[in-house]
């Protein structure tokens, strides 16, 4: 059984440093898919724009401007009030939103109780599937399993 950790909220897309329009998202996290965060612009249109990237970066996007390249986040004050801003680029265009800090912050605290720092490899059950795919098959002798099933055409003899 997986957990979903979602939170609705109205982002801004930042259109010029006196201009912005509102953006219905939705935030989602998975515990089947630990590393990653969901975001989903447009929630309840027609054409919903959905983005994936990792946790952690939101997460230091709190507290710093960090990522590089498709994805970078850093937090600032816009009026007074505390907002973490996405810079989002793709070959479609660029974008920068804006969300409440305060917002994203419960909900990454969310995620987190879900799924702590460093345990997310325990959420994909890598390990276990490792040890099936290893442990010997019931009823095969290890010499079987261990024997070249495509012996050597060399001949014996050395010729």
């Amino acid at each position: 059984m997986h957990t979903v950790v979602e939170r609705e909220l109205e982002l801004k897309l930042v259109l010029s440093p006196e201009r912005s329009i509102p953006v219905p998202a939705r935030l989602m996290y998975r515990t089947d898919d630990p590393y990653a965060v969901h975001i989903t612009f447009h929630v309840g249109s027609d054409h919903p724009v959905a983005w994936t990237f990792a946790r952690e970066l939101l997460v230091e996007g709190v507290f710093r401007a960090c990522g590089h390249g498709d994805v970078r986040v850093w937090p600032t004050k816009v009026a007074g009030r505390s907002v973490v801003l996405m810079a989002l680029s793709s070959p479609d265009g660029d974008a920068l939103l804006e969300a409440p800090a305060a917002q994203v912050s419960a909900w990454l605290e969310r995620t987190l109780r879900a799924v702590p720092p460093g345990s997310e490899a325990e959420q994909l059950g890598i390990d276990d599937g490792l040890a099936e795919l290893l442990a010997p098959t019931p009823g095969c002798p290890d010499e079987l399993w261990l024997r070249d099933p495509w012996p050597s055409d060399e001949s014996k003899d050395g010729e």
